[in-house]
C-alpha cells in the first residue's frame, strides 16, 4: 500500500454496550494504521441514542481500548455537538436535501407491504414532496412531527475502497435515508458525517455493514462541501461456527477475555490478521503487528474466530514475551525474581498469573509430595555443597542416579513433586538455584518451606 501523510481516523462506537471481539476489529484496523502511517486515532462516542448510551459503558469502552493497548489522541461525545448538527441540517434545509415526512412507522410499514405485493423494490415513494403547504400544516395541527429524510441523487456513487477495490452503490435503489426522527434526535449519519468533516478525517476504515451507508454518506459529504475521506471497508468476524458476533455474546465481550486472562497482543493479533492472507502469529508489539497489516491483503469473506485458536495463540505470545515487556507487570503481582526467573517459567505459562503460582514454589511457601522417603533421604545426602548453581541440577541428579539407581521419569518425577508439589512445570535446572539450598533441603524432608 502506497505511504500516506499523516492520516486522521477514528472509532465511532455506541456506548450502548460493552466491546467484544468484533468491536476490536475496526478499533484495531485503525489503530494500527495510525501506527504505521503516524498518524492520529480520534475516539468518537455515538451517543446520540440517549435511552440506551450510558456514561458506564463509555467508560468501560475506554477502558477495553487501553487494556489493548489503543491510547486516542482525541476524544468527543457526539451528544455535546449537536449545534454542529443543527447547523448542517438547516443548510441541507436550504438546500431542499432535508425534506420533512409526516408517515407514521405503521403506515410506511402498509406502504412498503404494498410495494412488494406488486413487485416493486420497497423503497420510500417520497410522497412527502407532493405535500402542499396545507396538507403539511393540516399534520401539524394533528400533532404529528415530521422525520427528515434525505433525498438522493439516483446516480451511482463510486469510490476506491482499500480493501474492496472499485467499489459503486446504486443509490437510485435506496429509499432516502432518515436523518433525523420525529422526536428531533439525530440518527448515526448526520452526526457521523459532519464530525468527519470538522474533524478532518482521512480515512474511514470499518466493516462492509456500511457499504451502503458509505454511497449515503459520501452524498451528503458532497453536499456540505466536505473532502471525501479514504474508505475501507473490512470484512466481518463470525464465530468459528460462522455465526454474526452480538454485544450480548458476553464470553467474547474484551472484559470477560480479559478477566479470562488472554493476552491483549493474541486478541490484537487474531482480531486482525485471522480471515487475511497475512498469516495469524504472535508478536511482541502493536508496533510489530502495524507493519504486518496490510488492507489490501483483508480478505473478503467473512473472517471466524476461534475461540480455542486464541488461547493458543495467547499461550505462545507469552512463551515469546521479552524480559522487558514482562517486567512491569511481574512487578505487579508481587514477582521480583529478574529476568532469569521469567526467562524459566515462561514458556510454561497458559496465562500471566501463573507466574505468581511458579514465584511461589520458587519463594516458598511450597507444600511438597514425599512419594518415597528413602528416595528423598538419598537426594538429600547427594545435594552438592555450597550454593546452587546453574550446573547443580545436572550434578545432583547424576550423583542421585549413581546412588539409587533411578532413571528417567522414577529419577525426575520425585524431585518435581518435592520440590515443586506438581506433576508438571518448568524445566528444574534454572529454578534449582532460585528455590535455594535450605528450601531444597526442607522439602526433601517434607517440610513446607
Amino acid at each position: 500500500m502506497t505511504s500516506v501523510h499523516s492520516p486522521t481516523v477514528r472509532f465511532a462506537p455506541s456506548p450502548t454496550g460493552r466491546l467484544h471481539i468484533g468491536n476490536a476489529r475496526p478499533a484495531l484496523f485503525n489503530w494500527l494504521f495510525a501506527l504505521k502511517h503516524h498518524g492520529r486515532f480520534i475516539l468518537r462516542y455515538d451517543d446520540t441514542d440517549k435511552e440506551r448510551s450510558t456514561a458506564a459503558f463509555a467508560e468501560a469502552i475506554a477502558a477495553d481500548l487501553g487494556w489493548l493497548g489503543i491510547h486516542p489522541h482525541a476524544e468527543y461525545a457526539q451528544s455535546a455537538r449537536t449545534a454542529l448538527y443543527d447547523a448542517a441540517a438547516d443548510t441541507l434545509r436550504r438546500m431542499g436535501r432535508l425534506y420533512p415526512c409526516y408517515e407514521s412507522p405503521d403506515e410506511l410499514d402498509r406502504r412498503r407491504k404494498r410495494q412488494l405485493a406488486r413487485g416493486l423494490p420497497p423503497i420510500y415513494d417520497r410522497a412527502a414532496l407532493k405535500l402542499t403547504a396545507e396538507e403539511r400544516a393540516g399534520f401539524e395541527a394533528e400533532g404529528r412531527r415530521p422525520h427528515w429524510r434525505f433525498l438522493l441523487e439516483s446516480r451511482q456513487v463510486v469510490w476506491s475502497d482499500l480493501v474492496r477495490g472499485e467499489a459503486h452503490v446504486d443509490c437510485g435503489s435506496l429509499s432516502d435515508p432518515v436523518l433525523i426522527r420525529g422526536d428531533g434526535a439525530y440518527l448515526y449519519t448526520l452526526p457521523s458525517v459532519v464530525d468527519d468533516i470538522d474533524m478532518g478525517i482521512t480515512h474511514v476504515i470499518r466493516g462492509e455493514d456500511h457499504v451502503t451507508n458509505t454511497a449515503v454518506q459520501i452524498q451528503i459529504i458532497e453536499a456540505l462541501g466536505g473532502t471525501l475521506p479514504v474508505f475501507a471497508h473490512h470484512n466481518l468476524l463470525t464465530t468459528a461456527s460462522g455465526e454474526g458476533l452480538s454485544k450480548r455474546l458476553g464470553h467474547l465481550s474484551l472484559a470477560s477475555l480479559r478477566d479470562a486472562g488472554v493476552e491483549p497482543l493474541a486478541v490484537a493479533a487474531l482480531a486482525v490478521l485471522v480471515g487475511s492472507a497475512d498469516a495469524v502469529r504472535p508478536v511482541e508489539s502493536l508496533q510489530e503487528l502495524a507493519q504486518l497489516v496490510d488492507l489490501a491483503h483483508v480478505s473478503r469473506a467473512p473472517a471466524k474466530f476461534d475461540e480455542a485458536e486464541l488461547s493458543h495463540l495467547s499461550a505462545r505470545t507469552l512463551h515469546q514475551m521479552s524480559y522487558q515487556a514482562a517486567a512491569p507487570r511481574l512487578a505487579q503481582l508481587g514477582v521480583d525474581g529478574g529476568e532469569a526467573f521469567w526467562l524459566a517459567v515462561r514458556g510454561n505459562l497458559s496465562s500471566f498469573g501463573e507466574a505468581k503460582d511458579w514465584w511461589t514454589v520458587v519463594n516458598g511457601p511450597t507444600a511438597p509430595v514425599i512419594a518415597d522417603q528413602a528416595f528423598a533421604s538419598a537426594a538429600i545426602a547427594a545435594l552438592p555443597d555450597g550454593p546452587l548453581d546453574a550446573a547443580s541440577w545436572k550434578t545432583w541428579t547424576e550423583a542421585i542416579k549413581a546412588s539409587t539407581g533411578a532413571k528417567g521419569k522414577a529419577l525426575f518425577m520425585p524431585l518435581r513433586l518435592a520440590l515443586t508439589g506438581r506433576e508438571h512445570g518448568p524445566e528444574l535446572a534454572p529454578l534449582l538455584p532460585m528455590i535455594g539450598r535450605d528450601r531444597v533441603l526442607a522439602r526433601l524432608a517434607g517440610n513446607v518451606a
